[in-house]
């Protein structure tokens, strides 16, 4: 059998596909699985052990994706899933002609698959692993488990030892406790603010024995210096070299520093996913979203902290507009309140 799994767009929801992926191995271990995304997210799967080929999808045109729809169509898969559902996922999709294609029921697109899910308008109590696993349910497979079924994405041996080989030269010891802190989101709904970080990377500098690497994406560089800068500002001189800045970061990289880490924190994003499939305990923090649905979904005896304002009735949102006005779902959580879930994580994990 040959299955072809199509996710487009963000790297969270690819990392939540890949419990589906061991899913699918258990159910057919002799097929031949490959899967499309973007190249945003191409390193979240490019060393996963069960898929077989990886396929990048280039950047949106309508002739390339027409010439990767006759790709596909010559690879033929008897099997296609599209976890994403957008109109050029749904479009590629059906290009391939495999014989069963299983999607949602979106209006204008359903008649693109063979096999057509619900997906309910509103935002649901439940996880995004849970929601696009229902397109496996669909073909039989049994409800997944986190325990059995984490997320995953390998680290790269390589990329751990050139992550340990950087830290040693920006001065941290192998005795130090090692925090990242990630200050950016894809999503500006979802980005806590910069003095906040600012604050809680130098009240976890101060501490003995812990240094903080403070990483962002490529387009917050800046907000990422700016955090270090006001965070330095506040520390004593003595303690300044606790705050490190490294630079930029693959995706590969971030996984192979998350193996020398000893605490990760940082916003409901892409990372926050990718530190999931590590055993490194996690502090998130959630302002629109809900930890119901974007936890980390792995081994309920590793260490997980959500931080959130409850009772916020305009919370979940669709992140398209602040009602409020305000932010109050991340500008209501403090610095204090998420340090005290980072002290907590790391007194959990030396119990461990």
């Amino acid at each position: 059998m040959r299955i072809l799994l199509v996710r487009l767009r963000e790297i969270g929801d690819v990392v939540f596909t890949t419990p589906a992926l061991r899913g699918l191995r258990r159910r057919f271990p002799d097929a031949h699985i490959a899967y499309l995304v973007e190249p945003l997210a191409a390193d979240v799967i490019r060393s996963n052990p069960h898929v077989d080929e990886l396929i990048v999808a280039p950047r949106k045109h309508l002739f390339a994706d027409i010439a990767l729809g006759r790709r596909l169509r010559a690879g033929r898969y008897d099997l296609a899933i599209d976890f994403h559902g957008g109109p050029r996922a749904s479009l590629l999709t059906w290009l391939s002609r495999a014989p069963v294609r299983v999607g949602y029921q979106i209006a204008g697109r359903g008649w693109m698959y063979t096999v057509r899910v619900a997906r309910p308008r509103e935002l649901r109590r439940r996880h995004a692993v849970q929601n696009q696993w229902d397109l496996l349910t669909a073909l039989g497979l049994p409800d997944p488990e986190a325990n059995a079924s984490p997320v995953e994405m390998p680290a790269d041996p390589a990329a751990a030892a050139a992550m340990a080989e950087r830290l040693a030269r920006a001065g941290a010891r192998p005795t130090d406790r090692l925090v990242v802190v990630h200050v950016s989101a894809g999503n500006p709904f979802r980005r806590w603010p910069q003095r906040s970080f600012a604050a809680l990377v130098a009240r976890l500098a101060s501490t003995a024995g812990i240094r903080v690497v403070v990483t962002s994406g490529p387009s917050e560089r800046e907000a990422a210096r700016r955090v270090v800068d006001v965070a330095r500002g506040r520390l004593a001189p003595s303690e300044r070299d606790r705050v490190l800045d490294l630079g930029e970061f693959s995706l590969a990289e971030l996984r192979g520093l998350l193996e020398c880490a000893a605490l990760y924190i940082g916003g409901d994003s892409g990372p926050l996913h990718i530190a999931a499939t590590s055993t490194v305990p996690i502090v998130g923090v959630y302002g629109p979203t809900l930890p119901v649905r974007s936890a980390p979904w792995r081994d309920r005896s590793l260490v997980t902290e959500s931080v959130e304002v409850t009772g916020l009735p305009c919370r979940p949102c669709d992140q398209r507009v602040c009602a409020p006005g305000d932010f109050r779902c991340l500008t209501r959580i403090s610095a204090d309140m998420v340090f005290e879930a980072s002290d907590r994580a790391l007194a959990r994990a030396n119990r461990t």
